[in-house]
């Protein structure tokens, strides 16, 4: 697509970008709620309704309109309405390049949203705890939500993360002419820093026909200490070999989307 595309009136294109992080931990019974009294109070609604107002600084949004809610017994929502700003956003904007943590501003919308949802959950059984934050930033215009990927990657402890992105609807050039999307774009992985394209093992599944982009990073290291709730945990080699295979099979399952086999062990008589 061409940068400098003259458009009949407005850029009606939608672009939406869903983020989803998880962070996984080992607690067992008797520290699960305190693990979910520390999510709740780290991730709580004003601690998100921060995040998300810096995503709005990056992207040059003026808010509308805020709505948070912490909920019992766990987990907060955030609603941000956001319209354009007054400053024009340069030419560069919709490059596939990774986007600045929230210290300029880039760009403006108009007609949108940001939204953010969080699910701490703990398996009643072996100890694993999952913590997810499900972010949604949807824009009508020339820019793409895209650029505020760095900074949300850095705003959480993210073990796995998840990114759709797709363009819709269609806006039209001064001939008439609809356009389906109005930049550029081969994968999400061109908005996110190399730094932390490094740390993470990374698939894409995109539909370029359709303008849909996913991609899923899946960090690379595993030290056990970084998933342990209580870090001076007394624990013998054998446990510590058994939490690592228990974690490293949850981040997996969630990474592939889907749940392995698990051998059934039989105690004889």
């Amino acid at each position: 697509m061409k940068n400098k595309l003259q458009l009949h009136g407005f850029n009606n294109l939608t672009k939406s970008l869903s983020f989803n992080i998880y962070d996984v931990c080992y607690a067992p019974a008797e520290q699960q709620q305190a693990y979910i009294g520390y999510i709740d109070e780290a991730y709580n609604a004003d601690r998100l309704t921060q995040i998300l107002k810096d995503v709005a600084d990056i992207i040059g949004a003026q808010i509308l309109n805020i709505a948070h809610q912490d909920y019992e017994p766990q987990g907060a929502s955030v609603t941000m309405l956001i319209s354009e700003g007054d400053v024009m956003p340069p030419g560069n904007m919709n490059s596939q390049t990774p986007g600045p943590l929230p210290d300029t501003v880039l760009a403006h919308l108009d007609k949108s949203h940001i939204t953010v949802h969080t699910y701490p959950e703990s398996h009643p059984d072996n100890g694993i705890s999952t913590f997810r934050a499900d972010i949604d930033v949807s824009t009508c215009g020339r820019i793409s939500p895209l650029k505020a990927l760095n900074y949300l990657i850095h705003s959480f402890e993210s073990d796995i993360v998840i990114m759709d992105y797709r363009v819709r609807g269609f806006t039209r050039d001064i001939t008439g002419k609809k356009h389906y999307i109005d930049h550029n774009i081969t994968s999400i992985q061109n908005y996110i820093a190399k730094d932390t394209q490094e740390l993470y093992q990374m698939i894409d599944v995109n539909v370029y026909q359709e303008n849909i982009f996913h991609t899923k990073m899946m960090l690379k290291e595993f030290e056990l200490e970084n998933y342990l709730f209580e870090k001076e945990s007394n624990l013998n080699e054998i446990q510590k070999a058994e939490i690592e295979k228990k974690l490293q099979t949850e981040v997996t399952e969630i990474f592939y989307g889907h749940n392995y086999r698990r051998k059934k062990i039989k105690v004889a008589d």
